[in-house]
């Protein structure tokens, strides 16, 4: 049996009414800043919960816009998550301003507790990364913001729908920044990002910094990027958005039946599932003993099992100017040692996912 990573070839095999929009849009020649994308924005912000939304290129780009919009510059430092994806961090490094890291706890997110020890007189600006589909301790983090006087950008490109209290993340700072690449919850055909917000200012802003920073055709307010999100991917996104609420659900389902049923094999420890917090499974992730011999069976039996990832982000070749050693962050460096993720996608079966289990059985028996 074969159990896939990527489940793009279900989602899309069946959907003759984004067709018949495509085939429609195509005929208007609206495809620069068009109708479908003023009505993703929309939509998106009412999702989330935020006044407004602006569709850029890449969820990199969402958080390299949002933090050019708070003025970040050229060796300004900027504190984020040692372990993230390397999205994060090059959208810092691209404003020439420096990566600060922060070590993860066990729920894969920065630990809020170590924030404070690393905020210098040259500190500009915080990007939380809330990774997996987790959120970082927002509570925590906003009273460490309103002390400094630092703001935010929320990394929410994996947690589309994950929330603190029922509170989204994205809303709880000035910028939330979510990508819709294809194996993100929400997702188009292509590369695609969006930043909400509720600060007109900030919106006003952004929308300059996207499209080069004209007001119209002939007149240029600021110097801005080509960060457009394609109205077409907004088509796409329009077809897929009611689907939303429905997609976190059932990949909230599949991690609980996981949880239920790989809990109670030895070799198997489940990340803590905090009160309150809503988590969203852009990635299920386990602890797992001998895991580099687990990774290689699970691939024997054709199980697309992954690591996210297997070198931490401050020890990657590109990092090398920040002059971090090996073990600098401990709690990443077990991560990267120690973590496995299983396909947890709303297009699962449950034959599938008791296959996954059944493999890890036989694998620690």
């Amino acid at each position: 049996m074969k159990v896939r990573y990527s489940y793009l070839s279900q989602q899309f095999d069946n959907c003759p009414e984004l067709w018949l929009e495509l085939k429609k849009f195509v005929k208007t020649g609206d495809f620069t800043l068009g109708k479908p994308l003023l009505k993703f924005e929309k939509k998106f912000a009412k999702l989330i919960g935020t006044k407004y939304a602006v569709g850029v290129n890449s969820g990199t780009d969402a958080i390299k816009l949002s933090l050019k919009a708070l003025g970040i510059k050229f060796g300004d430092e900027v504190i984020t998550a040692a372990n993230t994806f390397v999205a994060t961090v090059g959208a810092i490094c691209e404003l020439g301003a420096v990566p600060i890291f922060v070590d993860c706890d066990d729920s894969f997110c920065m630990d809020v507790n170590l924030v404070e020890k690393k905020i210098t007189k040259k500190t500009k600006a915080i990007v939380p990364v809330h990774f997996t589909g987790y959120m970082t301790d927002m509570i925590k983090l906003n009273k460490i913001s309103k002390k400094y006087n630092l703001p935010i950008v929320e990394d929410a490109c994996q947690s589309i729908l994950a929330s603190i209290n029922k509170k989204n993340s994205g809303t709880w700072s000035d910028f939330g920044a979510f990508s819709l690449h294809p194996l993100k919850n929400i997702n188009v055909w292509s590369d695609g990002g969006i930043i909400v917000t509720s600060n007109k200012k900030y919106y006003e802003q952004l929308k300059l910094l996207r499209n080069h920073g004209l007001i119209d055709r002939d007149n240029v307010e600021i110097c801005g990027y080509n960060s457009r999100l394609d109205t077409l991917q907004a088509v796409v996104g329009n077809w897929l958005i009611p689907s939303a609420k429905k997609i976190a659900d059932q990949r909230i389902k599949n991690a609980s039946f996981y949880d239920k049923n790989l809990s109670k094999i030895k070799g198997i420890s489940i990340p803590p599932r905090i009160k309150n917090y809503k988590i969203v499974y852009h990635l299920y992730i386990v602890f797992a003993e001998r895991r580099d011999e687990l990774l290689k069976y699970c691939q024997k039996m054709g199980i697309e099992a992954k690591i996210h990832y297997p070198v931490p982000m401050y020890r990657q070749t590109a990092m090398k100017f920040l002059k971090h050693k090996k073990g600098d962050f401990p709690v990443s460096d077990r991560h990267a040692k120690s973590i496995i993720s299983f396909p947890c996608d709303q297009h699962l079966s449950q034959k599938e996912m008791n296959y996954v289990i059944k493999c890890v059985k036989d694998f620690y028996s």
